[in-house]
């Protein structure tokens, strides 16, 4: 029965240091990887919006910076939120279109 408990204090540990927003830029960094490997400026787009809504919509309370957050305030964690969905679609609209048989 104890092997059950193990990734819930693994995952309590891990947030004990961390927040969700340093969770999320993790996952965002992962994600920039992959749209980079599929060499997608869309996708890339798609990933920056997304990921900045989530950080925008994400309560103050899961935000609140830990002893080894990535950034020192919620305030942060908003505005690069806030920057990620102001630079999604500047990059959306700046991607080559595909070109598509006539």
């Amino acid at each position: 029965m104890t092997g059950t408990l193990v990734p819930i204090q693994l995952v309590d540990t891990i947030l004990l240091n961390y927040n969700v927003g340093d969770v999320l830029l993790l996952v965002l960094g992962l994600s920039i990887l992959a749209a980079l490997a599929l060499r997608s400026r869309k996708v890339l787009a798609s990933q920056a919006i997304a990921f900045g809504l989530i950080l925008m919509v994400t309560p103050g309370g899961a935000l609140q910076p830990g002893d080894g957050s990535l950034l020192g305030s919620v305030m942060q964690y908003k505005f690069f939120g806030l920057v990620l969905l102001l630079a999604g679609p500047v990059l959306y609209t700046t991607a080559k279109r595909s070109a598509t048989p006539a």
